[in-house]
């Protein structure tokens, strides 16, 4: 089985979930559980709460606030098992429809 990595993709007109948005994602959760495809999900705090952090020289640099200056952001993400892109795409598809934000499907490397 391969994994994937679901982000879900905000903008400046996302805000927060709605109370029916979230119970949506929950259900969303316990299917994914259910039917063996879930790893881990989990949403993400505003840009503004980023710390870059650059280890490459002699001494760390840490810099607040987000890497990139965007109007979209990642606020939110799944990582999820399946045993092909069909399958992956489909719940990609799934997942959008439940947090009612579009949704990035990308592939991990293998360890």
């Amino acid at each position: 089985m391969t994994q994937y990595m679901m982000s879900v993709l905000f903008d400046e007109n996302s805000g927060p979930g709605t109370e029916e948005e979230m119970a949506a994602v929950s259900a969303f959760n316990r299917r994914l559980q259910a039917a063996g495809h879930w790893v881990f999900a989990n949403g993400l705090a505003d840009p503004e709460s980023a710390t870059v952090v650059d280890g490459r020289g002699a001494e760390p640099v840490f810099t607040d606030g987000p890497y990139i200056e965007s109007k979209e952001y990642i606020g939110g993400l799944w990582i999820i098992e399946a045993p092909h892109l069909d399958v992956a795409l489909r719940l990609a598809a799934e997942g959008s429809e439940h947090c009612n934000r579009r949704v990035e499907l990308r592939p991990c490397h293998s360890a």
